[in-house]
């Protein structure tokens, strides 16, 4: 059976990159949306561009701080709100590039952790709430083929806080299991977005490319996606198998 439109979309990371462009896609599909991040001017001037190309559809935005558990619960509940519900939760907000352990950098590891795991978690909780209260919802963690297996260098600390995502995604869909309720984890491989600048190789997608592949997974409604799904569920698959010495020679720094 097909999946059900998912309507009421609120999408967090929304002012750049992956969040940006997902808005864009979702907004041409004539989906309702509701958008957050701390840069609210950029998020203005993206509501008024949506609105002005797809004048049917409605775009409610505000201020969240993701690093702020307050500044969540308000924002989200007060986006809802306005919306009458979330049909669909994307956690999307996170921040990359980090330093090797112990080389001095332990307060940009430490960020990294802090927004991409207790930021996403805040954001399931008042997600899931809401769900609980409808009886039915769509809640999507991106996560990272950078999860797949330990990454050295500059993506340690956030190889390490997209696992926890896969494993919080698959705890809270255990939870809910056999209800209307359905949550899936997104593991984006390399796409052009600022986490991934100067990291560019042989498998890197343009954003476009890339936003198009994450949306038509995340329309699929997977327990787990790849983006693209060519080639990175086979690479995933073959990280999980080699020995560290292969890993740490094909995902470089």
């Amino acid at each position: 059976m097909p999946n059900p439109v998912r309507q009421r979309i609120f999408i967090s990371g929304a002012s750049a990159g992956l969040g940006e462009g997902m808005a864009r896609r979702f907004a041409a599909m004539g989906r309702d949306l509701a958008l957050a991040a701390r840069r609210t001017d950029r998020l203005d001037a993206l509501r008024e561009e949506l609105l002005a190309a797809h004048p049917g559809i409605r775009v409610v935005t505000g201020a969240v701080d993701v690093d702020d558990p307050d500044s969540v619960a308000t924002g989200m509940r007060s986006l809802a709100e306005q919306l009458g519900g979330f049909d669909r939760v994307i956690a999307n907000a996170g921040i990359g590039r980090g330093a090797s352990i112990g080389t001095g950098h332990a307060a940009e590891n430490r960020a990294i952790l802090l927004t991409n795991v207790l930021g996403t978690h805040a954001q399931c909780e008042v997600a899931m709430e809401l769900f609980r209260d409808q009886g039915a919802g769509h809640l999507v963690l991106i996560s990272s083929v950078a999860s797949v297996r330990g990454m050295k260098g500059s993506r340690t600390a956030y190889g390490a806080s997209k696992a926890a995502l896969n494993s919080l995604a698959e705890g809270i869909r255990s939870d809910v299991l056999g209800s209307p309720i359905v949550v899936s984890a997104i593991l984006p491989g390399y796409i052009e977005t600022a986490i991934n600048e100067g990291r560019r190789g042989p498998l890197t997608v343009g954003l476009d490319e890339g936003v198009r592949a994450l949306v038509d997974v995340v329309e699929r409604e997977p327990a787990r996606g790849y983006v693209p799904e060519w080639p990175w569920r086979p690479v995933a698959g073959l990280l999980r198998v080699l020995p560290m010495g292969a890993v740490r020679r094909l995902t470089g720094d």
